[in-house]
């Protein structure tokens, strides 16, 4: 007689097997049989005399052969590279990595269950567009035979799902294949998932109580827990912080952007605290640049950091009372970025001119770019888009 475990995706069990119930022949071929191997049992169940539930088989048969050893039964399948191009050996000695795809699928399930609840429509919007667009992520080109033309995997849902808003969808979202022919690392991939949505009639200070609210109960439903173990910290998710760029900046590095009085005591002050900025840095660039260096490492707190520079928000809308600042924020966990959010901006002059300087830009910088100002989308604003909060997250 034997014992052996079988695993399933829910767990595993102990089996009893004896000569006398199966036949000789088949405990014979069953001695030779690898773990790793697939088979089938059909027996009854019963406690061993330690009290350990098993199964006692009286019939078992080979399913599917195991031709590759797993790896070592102790050390298992360390190296990174390696699990992430082999995952279906991973799943299979790491079995905490199935619960990482469990729980994946269950924040998908509840973020989507939270947006329906609170009357957003999910949509899907177009991955293959005409042309490059003018923002910074670099596309992947194909080839549509039937058209004989170019075409291009989409870097965002966002001009899309704003144009269901200017025909009158008010809560639009979408869980969509983002594709970008970037660098990778373990923070950025070139094709990754993002959620999309946009509502009108708020603006960002509504997408960031929305942000709250469906982080907190995402872990709650998730987790059970407001409070999460992750990497060595304990990130509470029952609290979040809210910071300017400019108070963020003051608070981890000492700068304060209400001293500078021109782009030069910005790019003086940048030069003292030894951060590379370009030679013609404004005042904007260079806060960005010192959130870079001494900000974004120290927010292990979920933590809101809101009003950035009109420099690096070409989609944001401008704030009434400085227009220098746009109503965007971006929060972090863990010294992460999560998710990006903006008042949108609506105004298809200002929109235009920015597409038309981004485009120019980014011309200068590469002269082989294809990337063009998308004018249908201008186009759509004069329609008139109702003031409207977005947010997109990966």
């Amino acid at each position: 007689a034997n014992f052996i475990d079988i695993a399933d995706g829910k767990g595993r069990i102990q089996c009893y097997i004896k000569i006398d119930d199966v036949g000789a022949e088949v405990f014979e071929q069953y001695k030779k049989w690898d773990i790793g191997d697939i088979v089938g049992i059909n027996g009854f169940a019963f406690r061993t005399r330690r009290g350990e539930i098993s199964v006692h088989v009286k019939k078992i048969e080979l399913l599917a052969k195991s031709l590759l050893p797993l790896p070592e039964k102790f050390h298992g399948l360390t190296n990174t590279d390696l699990r992430y191009r082999q995952r279906y050996v991973d799943l299979i000695v790491n079995p905490e990595v199935k619960d990482t795809f469990i729980k994946r699928s269950m924040i998908l399930k509840e973020i989507r269950n939270y947006l329906d609840s609170k009357g957003f429509l999910e949509v899907d919007t177009p991955i293959l567009t005409p042309f490059e667009i003018g923002a910074s992520a670099r596309p992947f080109i194909t080839h549509h035979n039937t058209l004989d033309m170019d075409m291009y995997l989409r870097i965002e849902t966002e001009l899309y799902l704003k144009r269901l808003i200017v025909g009158g969808m008010d809560r639009v979202y979408e869980v969509g294949r983002i594709f970008r022919n970037e660098g990778m690392d373990t923070k950025h991939n070139p094709e990754f998932t993002t959620i999309e949505l946009y509502q009108a009639f708020t603006d960002y200070k509504g997408m960031m109580d929305l942000v709250e609210e469906l982080y907190k109960l995402l872990a709650e439903k998730v987790c059970g827990s407001l409070v999460i173990p992750y990497q060595g910290n304990e990130i509470d998710m029952g609290k979040w912080e809210r910071l300017t760029m400019v108070e963020a900046v003051k608070k981890y590095s000492g700068c304060d952007y209400n001293d500078w009085a021109t782009d030069e005591d910005a790019r003086a002050c940048a030069k003292k605290m030894h951060v590379e900025i370009p030679a013609n840095a404004t005042k904007g660039t260079v806060l960005v640049e010192l959130f870079d260096a001494f900000v974004e490492e120290k927010l292990i707190q979920p933590t809101f950091i809101y009003d950035y520079p009109v420099e690096n928000s070409p989609l944001a809308k401008r704030k009434a009372d400085n227009p220098a600042f746009t109503e965007r924020f971006e929060y972090f966990i863990n010294a992460t970025e999560f998710g990006n959010a903006f008042s949108e901006l609506n105004d298809p002059i200002d929109q235009k001119q920015r597409f038309e300087k981004q485009v120019a830009a980014k011309r200068a910088e590469d002269p082989n770019t294809t990337a063009q100002v998308d004018y249908d989308y201008v186009t759509a604003l004069e329609y008139g888009m109702a003031p409207t909060g977005g947010l997109g997250f990966g």
